[in-house]
């Protein structure tokens, strides 16, 4: 399946976002791709895709929380 492969290429690729753009641009791809798996997984249900699934949600939520940054402290 190519999407899966797309999905294996994103969790390979390098995880460094010099820039807010690429952060930005990094996360939507990682959304789409969580949702695109996710119309699979309704129809198959296979473990393996929820796996993959469940690892871009993790690296999807790094790079959102690098982001939102660390909050101000009073």
């Amino acid at each position: 399946m190519k999407l899966i492969e797309q999905a294996l290429e994103f969790e390979t690729r390098k995880k460094r976002f010099p820039t807010t753009s690429d952060r930005i641009l990094a996360a939507r791809e990682a959304k789409q791709l969580i949702l695109s798996l996710n119309e699979v997984y309704k129809k198959n249900k296979d473990a393996n895709i929820m796996d993959i699934m469940k690892r871009l949600t993790l690296i999807k939520q790094r790079i959102e929380r690098r982001l939102k940054g660390k909050p101000l402290t009073a």
